[in-house]
């Protein structure tokens, strides 16, 4: 069995206040984005293998989320054991949730190969205790989510035919150091209140309140975004906390070689 696990980008990121538990109460949105990695799971008689190709994630096996998923599997499902495959297309330390993307994925492949009936909720209690990301892939369709990440919502919005831009520069940015330079700020106005606006109203009102910190450590990632709205984006902004820069445009924009160093992926919403 094989499938695709795809990334997200966030539009908008209202980091609110922070948390008693030191977590930071978070809005944004979530929204599926056609980059995919690859994820490959076979059966087999004998004992559990993982391998990977592609980008280098520096994660050795045991760390990797798709394998924190088969174990959760195996230890509350008694499956058996099996040979899984990933190929990493997806940049990592980029806010495009790659490698919740996968966890969720190898649960609903298990699921799936091993008839074992799991309900979508379960599945999303299952990735919860994955990471905050990682339940958002279970629906993987727009959502706001809010909490730390793991309250999600459906949200009706269709950015069907708009034409992506998504540029990642040679930086990672830690999440931990994100939220370590992030000024928490909760202005009353709920998210869907900004996007509710046509999309060339967003640039002054659907905002990532990481960019102000990030962008002082990382001037490049400014320098993107910029270009984005040189190239006529209709919204561009940094997804998650770092570090790729997305544009979204009417048509397919003519940036020729102005990203040609960096990872760039061009796709149709």
């Amino acid at each position: 069995m094989i499938t695709f696990p795809n990334a997200k980008i966030n539009i908008g990121l209202n980091v609110l206040n922070k948390r008693s538990d030191g977590y930071h109460n978070i809005e944004s949105l979530f929204y599926p984005i056609p980059l995919c990695d690859a994820l490959e799971i076979l059966p087999t008689d004998g004992e559990m293998e993982f391998s990977f190709s592609g980008i280098d994630v520096k994660c050795d096996a045991a760390n990797n989320l798709v394998v924190k998923a088969f174990v959760l599997i195996q230890e509350k499902h008694n499956i058996p054991n099996v040979k899984i495959h990933l190929h990493k297309n997806i940049p990592f330390g980029a806010g495009l949730g790659g490698g919740s993307a996968d966890a969720a994925f190898a649960l609903k492949m298990l699921n799936d190969m091993f008839e074992l009936n799991i309900t979508d909720e379960q599945l999303i209690e299952y990735a919860s205790s994955l990471g905050a990301d990682c339940a958002f892939f279970i629906k993987n369709k727009p959502q706001i989510a809010r909490g730390i990440g793991d309250e999600l919502s459906d949200y009706a919005i269709d950015l069907e035919g708009k034409f992506l831009l998504l540029v990642k520069p040679d930086v990672a940015v830690p999440t931990a150091n994100a939220y370590k330079y992030v000024t928490p700020f909760d202005s009353g106005l709920r998210l869907e209140q900004h996007l509710s606006h046509p999309i060339n109203q967003w640039k002054n009102k659907v905002k990532n309140d990481f960019e102000a910190s990030v962008f002082k450590q990382y001037p490049n990632l400014l320098f993107i975004k910029e270009q984005m709205y040189e190239l006529r984006a209709e919204y561009a902004a940094m997804s998650g906390s770092g570090s790729s820069i997305f544009g979204l445009f009417s048509e397919k924009p003519q940036h020729n070689t102005i990203f040609v160093e960096h990872f760039c992926f061009e796709g149709v919403l």
